[in-house]
């Protein structure tokens, strides 16, 4: 049972797979805390059922507001935790694969975050999100300075000082981007774990224009800091009026 490492799991309405997900994590790691954002369905119910902490959104606040009242969690209330592994709550991703992540982070200390690489060529990933992924994966890379595969990955470890050391601003899906670049610009060394990956015939939570227009506003926020200031001013100044 491994104590060193706390497993952490955002959700939205994923009451048909988060059952089974957190009863096999619970077989491997004594901490497992699903993030229920917002759900209208069982999904906090049945995390608590079966072994999970469960922390509540009462309304859908995006994954990253959930990845990051996870981190707040883990960091005040967890002090024998080194380290967090994501995992998507949709059961995409493999309880099997965590040997790999524990493995890579045993074996290499030197690595403050580890991102599952799921193999693209010849399965069923569709076309547009296979196309998005290697687009995505080369412009984040560059921006990070770190050479990272499979960037929308949410399989990740992320050692317990990273998520201490970032302050992260945005709310949904480029959380897990902004994550990426801010760590790469702190130093933190990155890197690749292979994992194998289900693809359902569900449809993505993904909102392919909403979300990349989301992406390009982190891009703003995080290379210009001056324009949450002036955001902030301005604000003010309304109140003043």
């Amino acid at each position: 049972m491994n104590k060193e490492i706390a497993v952490l799991i955002p959700a939205h309405n994923e009451e048909r797979t988060i059952g089974e997900l957190v009863s096999e994590l619970k077989q491997k790691f004594e901490i497992v805390i699903v993030v229920d954002d917002g759900s209208s369905d069982k999904t906090g119910l049945l995390a608590e059922e079966n072994g999970a902490t469960v922390l509540k959104h009462s309304v859908c606040r995006g994954k990253g507001e959930a990845l990051k009242t996870g981190f707040s969690y883990i960091i005040k209330n967890l002090s024998g935790t080194s380290a967090v592994l994501t995992i998507d709550g949709d059961g995409q991703h493999k309880v099997e694969d965590v040997v790999n992540f524990e493995k890579a982070y045993r074996r290499n200390k030197n690595i403050s975050i580890w991102v599952g690489k799921r193999r693209i060529k010849g399965t069923e990933m569709p076309f547009i999100r296979r196309l998005t992924n290697i687009s995505m994966s080369i412009l984040i890379s560059l921006l990070s300075l770190h050479w990272i595969p499979d960037t929308q990955c949410g399989f990740r470890l992320i050692k317990k000082d990273v998520i201490k050391n970032l302050n992260l601003l945005t709310s949904h899906f480029e959380t897990e981007s902004e994550l990426l670049i801010k760590a790469g610009w702190k130093m933190y060394r990155i890197g690749s774990v292979p994992i194998y990956t289900v693809y359902s015939e569900g449809k993505s939570k993904i909102n392919s224009i909403g979300d990349t227009v989301r992406f390009f506003k982190m891009l703003l926020i995080i290379f210009f800091p001056l324009l949450l200031k002036v955001k902030g001013w301005k604000k003010r100044r309304i109140l003043l009026i």
